[in-house]
Formats: C-alpha cells, structure tokens, sequence
C-alpha cells in the first residue's frame, strides 16, 4: 500500500532496530483519511470472505478496526486490555505479550458479542512476534467462531510473527512489510537488496 509506506517514510521515527514509532499518524495521533484507506484496502484484501466481526484490540488497533468494520457494515469488537467493573461474566480471557511495552496482559472480550459460526477478520496495527494476533485467534476459536484472516498494518518482516501465523494456517495480510530498521531508516521487505 503506498500511501502507508509514504507516511512511515515521512512520518515514521526508528527508535532502534526493533522499535518503529508511529505516533503521528496510528497510534496515538490518528490520520483519519488514512485509516479511511487502510480499511478499503483491507477489504479489497479479503473481498469474498463474507465476514460477519471484525475484531482487534485496544487501543491501536481500533482506528483501522473501525474503518474496516464500516467499510464491511458489520460490528467491531475490540479486546480490552484493562479489567472493566462492568465485565466479569460470560467473558473470553487470553493472556498475550506484548513485544513494545514488554508486559503480558490479560485481553477480555464479552462472549455475547460473538457467537459459533461468525466469520471474523482480526484487524491489529503491528504484527511482531504474532501474541495479539494469537491471542484474538484463541478468543475467537473458544467460542466455535472462524478466523478468515488476520489484517495487519504494519508488520516487523524481520521478527517470526508473520511466518509463525501462516504455518498455524492463518491468512495474513499485511498493507507494508518492514524489512529492516537500522541506521535510523526504514526498508520495506520487497526493497530489500534493491538501491
């Protein structure tokens, strides 16, 4: 997707060779139009899929989520993070890492939100080692719900979570691949060893 890939050349701050910052325009500040796009895109990838949930997790992962689901004209559902004094019954829980703040959180979403047979698209904004992404999959799969695919942002190449998701037998698509981080520069996965 080159509007994606122009804005993380632009905007995109390398913090070290794991970490991309992209607080301008995803995940903290949020381009608007750009997830409007981000979600056409991701339907256009999983056109024919006939999804009936998008689900993703907070916070990040809500922006392009909503734009999806709007897009699809279907719910989103995304899974919290932080525990809720209205959400303790009837409740999928699944423990997931996160790579970037380097904690395990307990992810929760409320099962009447989700019932056997729904056709779901998981929506997340990185995609590193593949926890959430795992994570959501599980939560889904509790409930006897099928994951048609997992949409991602952007996706760190360079770390196992892409591959150890397609060997579970999962479809991803990820709008850019990020090949390498090094020298304060981004190259995307399909550049890699062209100048």
């Amino acid at each position: 997707m080159q509007l994606l890939k122009d804005k993380v050349r632009q905007e995109g701050i390398v913090l070290s060779e794991q970490v991309l910052k992209v607080d301008s325009f995803l995940n903290h500040q949020m381009d608007p139009v750009l997830m409007k796009e981000v979600g056409k895109e991701f339907i256009r990838r999983f056109e024919g899929e006939n999804i009936t949930r998008v689900l993703t997790i907070e916070s990040s992962g809500i922006a392009p989520g909503i734009m999806t689901a709007l897009e699809l004209n279907v719910p989103l559902i995304f899974a919290r993070k932080q525990k809720s004094l209205t959400l303790t019954e009837d409740i999928l829980v699944e423990k997931v890492y996160s790579f970037t703040k380097q904690e395990t959180n307990e992810i929760t979403v409320a099962k009447k939100f989700m019932q056997p047979g729904d056709r779901v698209l998981i929506i997340d904004d990185f995609l590193a080692n593949g926890e959430a992404a795992f994570g959501l999959a599980r939560i889904v799969e509790q409930v006897g719900a099928e994951v048609v695919g997992i949409g991602i942002v952007i996706e760190k190449a360079f770390q196992p979570g892409g591959r150890l998701l397609q060997e579970a037998g999962y479809r991803v698509e990820s709008l850019v691949r990020i090949g390498a981080l090094s020298n304060g520069q981004v190259t995307f996965a399909d550049e890699e060893g062209t100048n």
